[in-house]
């Protein structure tokens, strides 16, 4: 029986890296697993998903499923999702509809909340309606779980007020347990 997983974790946690680990299996097995991001997500190039380590691979915008048939979308054994927590309500929706309908497994990858610890839009809805949820643990800088993606200046003062959404990796957050979080503590010299 297909299932709607959602995979979350703290940025760091090589989400994007398991995610193209898992189209690879699907690919070494002889099955098509198609590889989706929202169109948002722009700091790879267009169509391109790269995990920090170096690992990437082409892939469709959300945004593309949006306009399959659900012939075309047969055509594939699964579909893995990344930055999962920019797609809208409706995406989570026609994910849904292709474990419950197309019997073909949908696994979302995504942050669970944003920098000031709000959930976002995709995030909310993969929470309500996954059959699976499933954390990818990452760790602070003191070695405790980290849970908290803590926006930063270029000058490594904790940032949080501004725009939900702000594109960037290493330069622009750090991944914080929530005690450090509190605190405003990048490190242990910060």
């Amino acid at each position: 029986m297909a299932k709607l997983y959602f995979r979350h974790g703290a940025m760091g946690s090589s989400k994007t890296a398991n995610a193209l680990m898992v189209e690879y299996n699907y690919y070494e097995r002889g099955k098509k697993a198609l590889l989706l991001k929202p169109q948002l997500d722009n700091r790879d190039g267009e169509k391109i998903i790269r995990s920090r380590m170096g690992l990437q691979k082409e892939c469709m915008f959300v945004e593309d499923l949006v306009k399959m048939s659900d012939k075309e979308i047969q055509e594939y054994d699964c579909v893995i999702v990344d930055e999962a927590q920019f797609c809208k309500k409706a995406e989570i929706e026609l994910f849904v509809h292709i474990v419950d309908d197309l019997s073909i497994p949908v696994i979302c990858y995504g942050l669970r909340t944003d920098f000031r610890r709000e959930p976002f839009e995709g995030s909310i809805w993969l929470l309500a309606w996954a059959d699976v949820i499933e954390e990818i643990k990452t760790v602070c800088w003191c070695g405790q779980g980290a849970q908290c993606n803590t926006r930063i200046t270029p000058e490594g003062k904790v940032v949080k007020q501004g725009a939900q959404i702000v594109l960037g990796a290493n330069d622009n957050y750090v991944a914080l347990c929530r005690r450090h979080y509190k605190e405003e503590k990048i490190g242990p010299d910060a």
